[in-house]
């Protein structure tokens, strides 16, 4: 690989990069300005959770369906329209005359979210195989970290009194900025390491469908996503109502999870070159777990806190992982095979707090929230999935050389 190649390469990790990072920007800006819309609606949290449900709707029709679109056009080529469309369309909700049509934004707005996660999953397993070592986790902390933004700037525009429409308008300009920018900067075809031919297997989506291997990661990243979306909704809950903490302390438990989270995703790429994703999500598995289970035992808020962060810090590398995993199935079909994968970890994602809130009505909150330390505990012992079936480490689609790395990159650092 010349001079030109490898500064190519590195600017289509960058435009890759850039996705990771709007997409998280976007949500995080939509999901802070929540309450700003539900009351300029008068919705009931009812009415409210209709709409958040449509929104939810989309993104497993993304995902499921128009994810697939990465395979047959190419991941960039569906990536780049969807970012644009991602900055354009967080702004109608906030402009919906009533719940009918913020329904239907939401819908909308969560379709395109979807598929841009398929396909800019599927560019990351691209970028990866190019690269020729580990670096799933990167795109992912930089999600993390755009969640982060997003939220800082919807809290920014609430305080200074800026109106939802503003808030969306500024940051749906941004996402649109950042999205041309990757597209003068995606990575070209030629750069992506060619695939071995294969003989026909029949309909790529019947293929995915019947894969048991492909069921059984989207099981593994369903039950860690379980453990995000109770962190997100029940952390502070549970220190404010079950450990008598301040309201103010309760917050810090979301807090200490999405830090150590993204710490971990950060770290998570040398982890995984050193110790392969088998052995990295076995460790974390069992470290999310031991640590959630000893401060549920231990009932200080404190403890809670601590416990939360060890989650956050146990589940950083799990998805990242099982996603590189599934794309490098059949990496000719990452797209359908991610759109399955992710999807299942999506439907975690959303019914995970209501099982534990359903639960906790029988056997209050922390018997509920042994729940994500034991699913975690279960992706721990099914790591071994995450095994390549060709060489039993998903260390991308090239040989290393003798210093480890892949003759595509040699001399590139990551």
């Amino acid at each position: 690989m010349d001079r030109t190649a490898r500064g190519a390469l590195r600017r289509g990790r960058t435009a890759t990069t850039l996705l990771f990072l709007l997409f998280g920007t976007a949500l995080g800006a939509w999901t802070s300005r929540i309450p700003t819309v539900k009351t300029r609606l008068g919705l009931s949290d009812g009415l409210l959770s209709l709409a958040l449900l449509a929104f939810a709707t989309g993104a497993i029709v993304g995902m499921l369906v128009l994810g697939r679109l990465a395979d047959r056009y190419g991941s960039t080529r569906v990536m780049i329209p969807t970012a644009v469309l991602e900055g354009l369309l967080l702004v109608p909700p906030a402009y919906m005359p009533g719940l009918p049509a913020l329904m239907l934004a939401l819908f909308l707005f969560g379709l395109v979210h979807g598929t841009l996660n398929i396909a800019m999953n599927a560019n990351a397993i691209e970028i990866q195989r190019a690269w020729g070592r580990p670096i799933m986790s990167s795109f992912h902390a930089v999600y993390s970290i755009g969640g982060f933004l997003g939220s800082a700037a919807g809290g920014l525009f609430a305080r200074q009194g800026a109106s939802a429409g503003v808030t969306f308008a500024s940051v749906g300009g941004a996402v649109v900025i950042m999205a041309v920018w990757a597209a003068s900067w995606a990575l070209p075809r030629a750069l992506v390491p060619a695939l071995p031919e294969k003989a026909p297997t029949g309909s790529p989506s019947k293929s995915v469908i019947r894969s048991f291997d492909l069921w059984f990661l989207g099981t593994l990243a369903m039950c860690a996503l379980v453990g995000e979306g109770t962190a997100a909704d029940w952390s502070a809950v549970y220190l404010r109502d079950s450990l008598d903490s301040t309201a103010g302390f309760a917050a810090a438990a979301f807090a200490a999870f999405s830090v150590m989270m993204t710490v971990g995703r950060l770290l998570g790429d040398r982890l995984a070159a050193r110790f392969g994703p088998v052995l990295l999500v076995r460790a974390c598995g069992v470290f999310a777990s031991v640590g959630m289970t000893a401060a549920l035992l231990i009932d200080r808020p404190v403890a809670g806190v601590i416990g939360f962060a060890c989650l956050g810090a146990g589940m950083s590398c799990i998805a990242p992982q099982v996603y590189s995993a599934a794309g490098q199935r059949d990496p000719a079909r990452a797209g359908a095979a991610l759109s399955l994968v992710v999807s299942l970890g999506y439907v975690g994602f959303l019914i995970g707090p209501v099982v534990i809130g359903s639960v906790s009505t029988f056997i209050g909150l922390p018997g509920a929230l042994a729940i994500p330390a034991l699913l975690v505990l279960f992706v721990a012992l099914g790591a071994s999935a995450l095994r390549s079936p060709a060489r039993g480490r998903v260390r991308g689609d090239t040989a290393p050389d003798a210093a480890g790395r892949s003759p595509l990159v040699s001399g590139i650092d990551s």
